[in-house]
């Protein structure tokens, strides 16, 4: 009986597999003394100012069902947020508010995919995007940066547009997971310009945009903002990975069609989440701003200290990862030095492969941990380099 149902599941699902990411971490996670720079979770507590928000919105009874799309107040100031930070102009009613930003990502592919459509998607980078494409019938089409320094150019779109006839819409993530390698303004407009004649959608994943160290975040949809897909969150920002707030923006025909899905999928996100969410956005302006001093601090310890061990890595300009190179001389298949790592000293990182093509050969480092768990993890490391050369 079991095994007859099983046969008559979405054939699509067979084409995907659990995440490498969180099937390594849970195993490591029951290792007694195991060190973890796996996950990419900011280690800092959400502001005080947005915990009694939400608190508040509790303790008045704000725990029925809000509007699908969100609160008036949040949608208001999620897009009053983006437009001082950006400049990007969007009403409250070309915005959504997703639970998090997942559940953006479905919502987007799940309503512009039809089957066999292609997405572009630059990689290394964020392996749920390959699974949302593929379960919604689409087809990714990896293009592969590792040799550009993880940057997109319009040379490589050239060759995939080239090449695929069938392109619906290209994945955009930066600052990136993994590689933490972010674009420049002029970058961002060269992508745009190419793009700018090409009839199809730009999914332009930037919840990582207020982690940006020495420019400032420009966003594709300042350019492009009529084809562009926007999708955000407070979950990096400002701490509130637990609360489950992500953003989509987008013109307000697309806006619309977007909503069917999110309706239909979760309904709407947590009232009292939304309040909290709200807060954030409207009085939690210049939250992040201490966080990204020291997530920049470490960026500084770690880039140093590894490359004096012989892990080097594209210095990041944004989020809180290195993408950090195995040294030749070592086990160049990235999940068995990572489970070798994790065996002979317990520090637990990422294999490169996880994140497609361009990743193998590399490890993925979190350093959204302390200062002190950094340094030991640099330490063991060490002690690691020592037990495989001598």
């Amino acid at each position: 009986m079991t095994n007859s149902l099983l046969g008559k599941m979405n054939k699509r699902l067979a084409d995907i597999k659990p995440s490498d990411i969180r099937a390594f971490d849970e195993k490591v996670s029951t290792v007694p003394g195991m060190l973890k720079l796996t996950l990419g979770e900011p280690d800092f507590h959400t502001p005080e100012h947005v915990k009694a928000a939400g608190i508040k919105a509790i303790e008045n009874n704000e725990t029925q069902y809000a509007p699908s799309n969100g609160t008036q107040g949040l949608k208001e100031a999620a897009a009053d947020f983006i437009d001082r930070h950006y400049n990007l102009h969007y009403s409250a009613d070309e915005t959504i508010i997703t639970v998090g930003a997942t559940e953006s990502l479905y919502t987007v592919f799940a309503s512009i995919l039809n089957e066999g459509d292609e997405v572009l998607v630059p990689t290394p980078t964020f392996p749920l995007y390959f699974a949302d494409i593929s379960v919604n019938g689409g087809i990714p089409v990896f293009i592969n940066t590792a040799s550009n320094g993880f940057v997109l150019t319009p040379e490589m779109l050239d060759e995939a547009f080239k090449a695929h006839s069938n392109v619906k819409a290209i994945m955009l993530n930066y600052p990136s997971n993994p590689t933490g390698v972010t674009y420049s303004r002029d970058e961002v407009k060269a992508l745009a310009d190419y793009l700018a004649d090409k009839d199809i959608f730009v999914v332009a994943d930037e919840i990582y945009s207020e982690i940006t160290y020495d420019q400032r975040h420009t966003s594709i949809a300042e350019f492009l903002p009529e084809k562009t897909i926007l999708i955000n969150g407070a979950s990096k920002s400002h701490a509130m990975t637990g609360w489950r707030i992500g953003t989509i923006n987008a013109p307000l025909e697309i806006t619309r069609e977007l909503g069917k899905i999110h309706q239909f999928t979760v309904t709407a996100a947590g009232t009292m989440n939304m309040a909290a969410a709200e807060e954030a956005f409207k009085n939690g302006y210049d939250d992040g701003t201490e966080m990204k001093k020291e997530y920049q601090k470490r960026r500084d310890y770690l880039v140093d200290s590894l490359s004096e061990l012989g892990f080097t890595c594209a210095k990041p300009t944004g989020a809180f990862y290195l993408f950090v190179r195995i040294p030749a001389e070592m086990q160049q298949d990235s999940f068995k030095f990572c489970y070798d790592l994790a065996d002979r000293v317990k520090l637990a990182l990422i294999a490169g492969a996880a994140f497609g093509p361009g990743g193998e050969g590399y490890v993925r480092l979190s350093y959204a941990a302390s200062m002190a768990d950094l340094k030991e993890a640099v330490k063991r490391l060490a002690e690691y380099k020592k037990m495989i050369l001598g």
